[in-house]
């Protein structure tokens, strides 16, 4: 799988841009704020419909537009698909496929699978839970695109119920009885959706740990094994072993189950609170370095080799799937130290296509020689 064609109206800094790119590697370099994390992040926003610096789509838009534009041409196995989105905010956005219109944007997803690294990946190993969340889903997501249903499905539900708890206690607190006659449906949507998406979860963290454990051996072979596993709202009422390495697989039926219990024990707690303590938007993926937890624990060098870990793991796991995901490497090499620097380019110089960006074209090794291109003053200029 490799991205042939990339053109953006008013995307970002960019009021036009035009780049052909070719298997292989292909590096952009440019000073920072000339634009070329913009490239790279429409890339990503076809793959995922989401952006890896913000959380809505409303600063992708050039300021002074009404929307902007992202066309990509894809090749997967010798056949092209051109991915049209258009991000509106506001509005819904618009999707087509080689021209006709879809139902939902998210009826592109699974055209082209992305492995993305950036700066912003620290945050997975000293962020909150929600970058873990976050990332796992994305990956399921690249994995099987239909979950980008059931995440939805869940989070429409997780609205409404929050919603109505919230009423019933604030009425309650001010000496009502709250109503709560419809809480029962809700949870049993809940825990429909939330089972589903759980046991998608845990079954990824069970198949991704390895690749976890390995890839971080590879880039930091001096320092002390690594491990992930999944920690779920269920706590003991989570069947024991999911999630973890070498778990069983998921039983989605036995989640629900569960997940209805816990929802019937929290009762009392989340109307007082008029919050849902229970169900996926509530869990953590473990990050273990040694015997301790990676999250306060680990240095400086330790955390991004566990953040690269977890990126190089994603891609392995896709290839291990059969996809040639196209590796996106932005500005990461200037964070690396020289060994660093030289294990990821071992892995990434095997990849179908692998786009890089560089403030300085010397931080990027030599094993990625290949394309480059000059991001200046609102151009992309191939020069090799």
């Amino acid at each position: 799988m490799f991205v042939r064609h990339l053109q953006v109206s008013d995307f970002r800094s960019w009021p036009h841009a035009d780049v052909a790119f070719e298997p292989g590697a292909s590096v952009l370099v440019g000073a920072n704020g000339q634009g070329k994390t913009n490239l790279v992040e429409a890339i990503g926003y076809v793959a995922t419909l989401g952006s890896h610096r913000v959380a809505t789509d409303a600063p992708l838009v050039r300021h002074g537009a009404e929307r902007a534009v992202v066309r990509t041409a894809v090749v997967n196995e010798g056949r092209e698909l051109l991915v049209e989105l258009e991000i509106t905010p506001g509005r819904a956005n618009r999707a087509r496929i080689n021209r006709g219109p879809v139902p939902r944007p998210r009826d592109v997803l699974g055209i082209l699978r992305t492995v993305l690294f950036a700066p912003e990946d620290l945050a997975l190993v000293r962020g909150d839970p929600g970058e873990r969340r976050r990332f796992v889903d994305e990956l399921l997501v690249l994995r099987a695109p239909r979950f980008a249903g059931v995440r939805a499905d869940y989070d429409r539900v997780l609205k409404q119920r929050s919603a109505l708890l919230k009423t019933a206690g604030a009425a309650r607190r001010a000496g009502g009885s709250g109503d709560i006659r419809t809480l029962d449906v809700w949870d049993g949507h809940l825990a429909r959706h939330g089972a589903e998406l759980l046991a998608a979860r845990l079954d990824l963290v069970t198949d991704l740990a390895p690749h976890v454990a390995s890839a971080y051996a590879e880039v930091a072979p001096e320092s002390r094994p690594v491990r992930i596993g999944y920690r779920s709202s269920l706590g003991e009422a989570l069947p024991p072993g999911l999630g973890q390495p070498g778990g069983a697989r998921a039983d989605v039926g036995l989640l629900e189950a569960a997940l209805l219990g816990e929802l019937a024990r929290v009762r009392a707690q989340e109307i007082e609170r008029g919050v849902c303590l229970v169900g996926p938007h509530r869990d953590d993926v473990d990050l273990v370095l040694g015997e301790a937890p990676a999250k306060g624990y680990a240095s400086h060098g330790e955390s991004w080799s566990f953040a690269l870990a977890l990126r190089l793991a994603a891609y392995q796991l896709l290839r291990a799937d059969g996809t040639e995901p196209v590796l996106v490497l932005d500005d990461v090499f200037a964070e690396l130290d020289r060994r660093r620097r030289q294990r990821l380019a071992k892995v990434a110089a095997d990849a179908e296509q692998v786009l890089v960006t560089a403030a300085v074209a010397e931080d990027v090794p030599e094993e990625l020689a290949g394309a480059r291109y000059d991001v200046h003053e609102g151009e992309v200029r191939r020069v090799r």
